[in-house]
């Protein structure tokens, strides 16, 4: 039987929505805490409770593993599609969808954080590393790990726009897909807005007692 011919565009997309859907956080946390994370602490699948539930160690290496798989994402579409802004922002994208919505967990995913900020950490690095420190300003100083998170999120595309890398793509492509991304993000944080509206968000903490985001 011929193997179907895929064109390179979309087999880098396609490669992107299965890469961001690893679940790398459930992974982990059997691995080290021999307990699936989503039956324990707020039930995410993020670095932040996968630390609390599994150890610091377990919540490190899944940061970083989502962050790679978000860069990832980005980096073989650049290679698939020869360079070129659009295809990257849409893999990353796909890659985010792929993360909040994996097939291998009936669709029930992360928040996408970690997964946009290497996506982003591609495309604009200086853009994701203001991101971050916006993020970390937040939870210092009101200790709500969502309201970070929503916070860098809804920031991204005008961090994007102001602070782009030409080598990467046009401001017009990445504003785009900040605004998907950014979207994506604060859509997933639902619940945990509506906490905050209610004074029920609990604060940062990785204590097994607490949960948080």
């Amino acid at each position: 039987m011929v193997a179907p011919n895929i064109p390179p565009t979309v087999l880098a997309v396609l490669l992107a929505y299965f890469l961001g859907s690893v679940p790398f956080g459930v992974i982990l946390a059997t691995l080290f805490g021999g307990t699936d994370v989503r039956k324990s602490g707020s039930g995410n699948i993020g670095a932040t409770n996968v630390a609390r539930v599994a150890g610091p160690l377990a919540g490190t290496l899944t940061l970083i593993f989502d962050i790679a798989k978000g860069a990832g994402a980005v980096l073989l579409a650049e290679k698939l599609s020869n360079g070129s802004a659009r295809w990257m922002m849409i893999a990353g994208i796909v890659a985010l969808v792929g993360h909040c919505f994996p097939v291998w967990l009936k669709f029930k995913g992360g928040k996408g954080v970690a997964t946009a900020a290497g996506v982003f950490l591609v495309l604009s690095p200086l853009a994701c590393l203001a991101a971050v420190l916006l993020f970390l300003l937040v939870v210092i100083f009101w200790r709500y790990v969502s309201v970070g998170s929503v916070s860098a999120a809804a920031a991204m595309p005008l961090l994007v726009y102001f602070l782009w890398a030409p080598r990467h793509a046009p401001p017009l492509a990445l504003a785009v897909g900040a605004v998907a991304a950014a979207l994506l993000i604060i859509y997933k944080h639902r619940g945990n807005l509506r906490r905050l509206l209610e004074g029920t968000e609990p604060k940062f903490s990785l204590s097994k007692n607490k949960e948080t985001e």
